[in-house]
């Protein structure tokens, strides 16, 4: 049979179309049916590369006794997290307030007016020791409905309220003990003998490893640095890596980052490859250019779309097995390289005939303390061992563009261009910032569309990330090719999320306002798995500040870590995106401008150093575009017809010099 997620553009929409549940997708037809038959919502939300989606989904949705309840007793609603991050930030601050954390697939139980009473993530189909089953469930809400519906409609109106009830700062400023606070509270969750913090399940978490970079260098800091180094080291070594084809899984499921949960997501390798391109810049450490470039590599070859673009991510299971794409047993080695350097391989990356995960081996370093000086020729092995697994088995793309994803994509791959003086990685850029231009929309960024698909552009509203992600790509492609057009884009974007998000009472909503009105309006302080829209708005407030010098932005860059400290006071280590725009307001800032034609010798020798306090600008005397964006820098000309430049630090530009 089908259902209403027949002909729908997301992937994971279309995984459930043939489902015997009659999923509807969120939309009006729902609601409106469920009012009509006076009946709750069933409201279930993943993604396609999640790994227990694919379990709920075998396990209940494809099952006729739960769907038989599911039709009779509910309207079942299915939603694309990536596709409506404003319904899942909703409704999994429901589940977070009710179970201390959530997940997906989230499952909600709701009334016709959206307004939750149930929250959780997986539930198996019956019941499993402590964990309630879902068909239990059910049957227990589905009679309730019927004979004591008051106390469901109750705990959905409390639940309502409690979303709309917006906490309130505290007496807190974005200083220098917000600063150390923030630090503190990541070395004490640091895991020093793995890396990284916290213990299972472990996320990279990139953004603070960003953070702990640039306060190390700006501070003197050397214990920050080497925490960072050693979760990275830690990090290639684990089996979160993929040591064949390059990049990284989402999360592992363990301390050592041995097993991952093994689905590959754009924003994840986007921000680790942004990471280790940054952590080279200083000590140039082969090992951490190899890591950013094959992670930057995969992305190129597993994810980008034709028009320019790049896809959301990468499945966790093949063929209904997790993991089977990415694990191997000695005879699948062998078989590929021979008997002596499949020994020798094997060997090398602990594939073992015992195994470490199921009975078969994730290929990992963890127990090879040659972890940065890899055998002769493994790279040849490596690459044949990748072609083998693709001929293998399947491993599904969801083919959905996201705009603020494929803003941080950019973010790296402008980043490794000039970092790495890599041309190869300027075109790209280049090409990502055209798709954005016209696919997304970001040369008219009142009508930015929050995601794309390649058969034409979803006309779904863009959300806070889809701004400010983007502003921080261009403004990263401009210092790799010095095109004002960059600058002019990011400029628009930031405008327009000034416009449609940003909160009076302070900090920026998620949503616009001009989308579609939910139950509540979230905003995002905190980073996830991935920075929030305020603090990535934080960082772009501080960058156009320095780029520009115009004193609207220095404002409106103060306003916002104002807001996230007053929200964050207890847990300054949660806003670690927005702490390295902090470090702007805490430690002097310099920009150095160059009039040229093009880029001198002694420019790219400065910008081979590694300086976060630094910001460079080329102006072009036959170009005046710099000139509008940035004012400051509009009286500044060439010495002798020769590249000259002007250093400026505390607000005010010395005098010019040549040499």
């Amino acid at each position: 049979m089908s259902n209403h997620l027949q002909g729908q553009a997301s992937l994971y929409l279309r995984q459930h179309a043939d489902n015997p549940v009659d999923w509807y997708p969120w939309g009006e037809e729902a609601f409106a049916r469920a009012r009509r038959e006076d009946k709750p919502v069933f409201l279930s939300i993943g993604y396609a590369s999640c790994h227990w989606c694919h379990v709920m989904a075998r396990e209940s949705f494809e099952n006729e006794a739960v769907a038989e309840i599911l039709n009779r007793d509910f309207v079942a609603v299915k939603v694309d997290r990536e596709e409506r991050p404003d319904v899942d930030a909703v409704y999994m601050a429901v589940c977070t307030a009710l179970n201390g954390s959530g997940g997906w697939p989230l499952t909600i139980l709701m009334t016709p007016e959206q307004k939750p009473f149930f929250a959780g993530t997986y539930l198996p189909p019956e019941n499993r020791g402590r964990q309630m089953g879902l068909r239990v469930l059910l049957q227990a809400v589905a009679a309730k409905w019927k004979t004591d519906r008051a106390s469901l409609l109750k705990t959905g109106e409390e639940l309502t309220a409690y979303l709309r009830q917006e906490s309130a700062g505290t007496a807190a400023s974005a200083d220098q003990s917000l600063l150390e606070s923030a630090m503190g509270q990541l070395a004490d969750s640091y895991d020093a003998e793995y890396g990284g913090f916290g213990t299972a399940p472990k996320f990279p978490m990139p953004h603070q490893l960003l953070f702990l970079l640039r306060a190390a260098k700006l501070s003197g800091d050397k214990k920050a640095r080497q925490l960072v180094e050693h979760t990275l080291r830690q990090m290639y070594r684990g089996g979160i890596y993929d040591h064949l084809g390059g990049g990284f899984a989402r999360y592992s499921t363990d301390r050592e980052w041995l097993a991952p949960h093994f689905e590959k997501t754009l924003y994840d390798n986007a921000l680790l490859a942004l990471c280790y391109t940054e952590a080279w810049q200083e000590g140039r450490l082969p090992l951490y250019r190899q890591v950013a470039e094959a992670t930057l590599d995969y992305c190129l070859r597993e994810l980008r779309a034709p028009n320019g673009g790049f896809y959301s991510g990468q499945d966790a299971d093949s063929e209904g097995v997790e993991g089977k794409y990415y694990l191997f047993t000695p005879e699948d080695v062998k078989s590929v390289l021979g008997e002596d350097e499949g020994r020798h391989f094997c060997e090398c990356y602990d594939i073992t005939a015992e195994g470490n995960f199921h009975g078969a081996s994730i290929p990992n370093l963890l127990l090879n303390q040659r972890w940065n000086l890899l055998p002769e020729g493994y790279e040849e092995f490596r690459e044949r061992l990748r072609l083998f697994r693709v001929e293998r088995c399947p491993l599904g793309t969801d083919t959905k563009l996201l705009t603020g994803w494929n803003g941080l994509m950019l973010l790296a791959l402008a980043k490794a261009a000039w970092v790495f003086d890599d041309r190869r990685y300027r075109s790209y850029a280049q090409d990502l910032a055209a798709f954005l231009r016209t696919e997304a929309g970001a040369a008219e960024a009142e009508t930015l569309r929050a995601l794309c698909y390649e058969e034409g552009s979803a006309l779904l509203p863009a959300q806070l990330s889809d701004y400010v992600f983007p502003a921080l790509g261009f403004l990263e492609l401009y210092r790799a090719d010095y095109d004002p057009a960059h600058l002019a884009t990011a400029l628009a974007l930031a405008d327009q999320a000034l416009a449609h998000f940003a909160d009076p009472r302070g900090g920026f909503y998620s949503s616009s306002d001009r989308a579609e009105t939910l139950i509540t309006r979230p905003k995002e302080i905190f980073d996830g798995a991935l920075p929030s829209g305020n603090t990535a708005a934080a960082l772009l407030f501080d960058q156009l500040d320095r780029l520009t010098g115009e004193s609207r932005w220095r404002e409106a860059a103060a306003r916002q870590l104002d807001f996230l400290a007053s929200h964050a006071a207890r847990y300054p280590a949660g806003i670690a995106f927005a702490g390295i725009a902090l470090l702007s307001r805490l430690y002097p800032t310099r920009e150095l401008v160059c009039v040229a034609e093009e880029p001198p010798a002694s420019l790219r020798a400065v910008l081979g150093t590694y300086a976060p306090e630094l910001t460079v600008l080329l102006k072009r005397p036959s170009d005046t575009r710099l000139g509008e964006l940035c004012p400051f820098t509009a009286q500044m000309t060439q010495t002798e017809g020769k590249p000259t430049f002007y250093l400026c630090q505390n607000g005010s530009c010395g005098l010019p010099f040549t040499e």
